[in-house]
């Protein structure tokens, strides 16, 4: 996030509730004054009132930002931040949870949160911060304020970056049977989910959906079926000499185990083939599955 809008979303918020860490029950006069001073600070924030907000923080208020060090100082420093904020931004918007007010002396308090800050066409984000409130003549101002991104989960697209020519709609058309699949990417690129429906003379009989992603312990792709029918199976995969190799092992609906191989083999970015090999049901070997070719529709 802009290092600039960072500074707006470190205080002030929509209050959550009325209690904090170690002190259940209600609040005392001071930090219900300052839990006012935030639903204060957000609905100036959500006006877009620069002057309002810049007035919010003491005269010689610093700002830094953890990330990069950076500091803003002053109130007139501030509201020049977030004039240049909402002119980028004109439809920004803020919340904030409170986690806790600690008092460390009778004119000094710290606030913990979380502030959230939401704009059109585009995923919320999320700071942790710590602001000191100090009081100056009976009001609570912000004196300093700190701001860290919140962690966030790491996406494991660079690990299944091989399988995103996968990605799209894909159609296997003889005379009498149809096979449809379509794979997608889940938020964040974590995981690829592959839907798959079997028809015959036009009538689906069969379904399911596949999910794969990464196996960290394993540091292998994995995959995980289930179908229509109520069998399921794990895999794992394996790339070599221009083929992936998913090694699957399940249960059938009728509770017998299964297992088979099956082999992908990438043509171009329209078209593969697909065998399954090394079929078992119930330690029965069955016969192979003949290669088909699947195209991008």
């Amino acid at each position: 996030m802009n290092r600039i809008l960072l500074c707006l979303i470190v205080l002030g918020g929509a209050i959550v509730n009325w209690s904090f860490a170690g002190q259940p029950g209600k609040p005392s006069g001071d930090e219900a004054a300052i839990r006012k001073a935030d639903e204060a600070y957000v609905e100036a924030f959500n006006k877009h009132d620069a002057k309002a907000l810049a007035d919010a923080w003491s005269p010689d208020a610093v700002y830094l930002n953890r990330t990069t060090g950076d500091e803003v100082t002053g109130r007139a420093a501030i509201a020049e931040e977030f004039t240049a904020v909402f002119k980028d931004q004109p439809e920004v918007k803020l919340e904030l949870k409170v986690q806790s007010i600690r008092f460390v002396s009778p004119n000094v308090a710290v606030e913990q949160g979380i502030a959230k800050t939401l704009a059109p066409k585009a995923e919320p984000e999320e700071e942790e911060y710590s602001a000191v409130f100090v009081r100056r003549e009976g009001q609570w101002l912000l004196d300093r304020v700190a701001e860290k991104a919140k962690e966030a989960t790491p996406s494991r697209y660079e690990q299944l970056k091989p399988l995103e020519w996968m990605i799209g709609h894909w159609v296997d058309k003889d005379d009498k049977v149809d096979i449809e699949t379509e794979c997608k990417w889940t938020k964040n690129q974590s995981f690829i989910t592959r839907s798959f429906t079997v028809a015959t003379e036009g009538q689906i009989n069969l379904s399911g959906m596949q999910i794969i992603g990464w196996d960290p312990v394993a540091k292998t792709i994995h995959s995980w079926t289930f179908d229509s029918d109520g069998g399921f199976a794990e895999g794992t995969w394996t790339f070599q000499k221009g083929r992936w190799f998913i090694r699957n092992k399940g249960v059938l609906a009728d509770g017998r185990k299964a297992s088979m191989v099956n082999v992908i083999k990438p043509v171009d970015q329209n078209s593969f083939t697909w065998q399954t090999v090394e079929r078992t049901a119930g330690g029965e070997l069955l016969p192979n599955i003949d290669e088909v070719l699947i195209v991008r529709e």
